[in-house]
């Protein structure tokens, strides 16, 4: 368990035995600035240390890692990340393939699907799009983007990204969430979707702005291309977010799906690299 999770654990322990700081410190002979600094999240201290102090709570130290092994690994099982270690470069590559595909049959998709819900916000040709072709269409765009967006997943995991990790997934369960209304409207009206349309763009602007700046944090690895495309992440979904500045969003989107597509293309060939220089 990591910092500050690892801190506020003990201390919720240590306030259940009904131990002061004093207390403890004299039980396990530890130094009282040492365990101020741990409850505090300020520290990470070593295995022994944090096996005297369980000792002395009476608390397993192999439940403490089983408790985050379990979180991570239903995560992995969501994700399908679940691979072995021996496996764990070439697994990457394939994916990471997988989603630079996906993102470009997203991006392709995108125009139809675009065109799609204009025509049936502000109507138009009538029978451009029938039902069973806008399903396709919403079903197609929906598995390519959770496809995509996963790679992002994997950067995070590649790099120790947890932001990432994190809001990419957020990301993909709003997509899911709106993408489903979408359909099902179809069948039980739609009297709610031009409201559904503004929740999605202010719920998915927000996230996508910590995604941009999670983007930003991969800038130390990936250089100017990280950069650059953070900054593009963080003004399109800015302009998704305020509504108003939405249709410039839908523009900006062009040239921001392409960067992250370029962005994964590039992670990929840096593991492909790192393996030709072990091998």
């Amino acid at each position: 368990m990591k910092q500050p999770e690892l801190g506020k654990k003990i201390l919720e322990l240590r306030q259940q035995r009904g131990l002061t700081q004093q207390e403890l410190v004299e039980q396990c002979n530890i130094n009282v600035r040492t365990i101020q600094r741990i409850e505090a999240g300020e520290v990470t201290p070593r295995s022994f240390t944090i096996k005297t102090i369980l000792e002395v709570l009476d608390y397993d130290f192999e439940q403490l890692q089983t408790s985050e092994s379990k979180v991570e690994s239903e995560f992995k099982k969501l994700m399908l990340l679940k691979v072995d270690d021996s496996k764990e470069a070439s697994f990457l590559t394939k994916q990471l393939n997988i989603s630079c595909i996906a993102g470009g049959i997203y991006f392709l998709l995108g125009f139809f699907e675009f065109a799609a819900d204009w025509v049936r916000v502000f109507g138009g040709v009538a029978k451009l799009f029938s039902n069973p072709v806008y399903i396709i269409i919403k079903i197609l765009s929906l598995v390519s983007f959770v496809l995509f967006v996963r790679g992002f997943i994997l950067c995070g995991k590649i790099f120790g990204n947890y932001l990432i990790k994190i809001s990419a997934f957020i990301i993909i369960v709003i997509s899911v969430i709106f993408y489903s209304y979408d359909i099902v409207s179809l069948f039980y009206g739609d009297d709610f979707y031009v409201g559904m349309i503004i929740a999605h763009s202010i719920t998915g602007g927000v996230v996508g702005i910590i995604f941009g700046v999670s983007v930003l944090r991969l800038q130390n690895s990936l250089g100017h291309l990280a950069l650059i495309t953070g900054i593009l992440e963080i003004v399109t979904y800015t302009l998704f977010a305020t509504i108003l500045f939405a249709k410039l969003g839908f523009v900006l989107l062009v040239p921001m799906t392409i960067l992250e597509i370029i962005l994964l293309y590039k992670v990929t060939t840096l593991i492909k690299e790192k393996l030709k220089s072990l091998g």
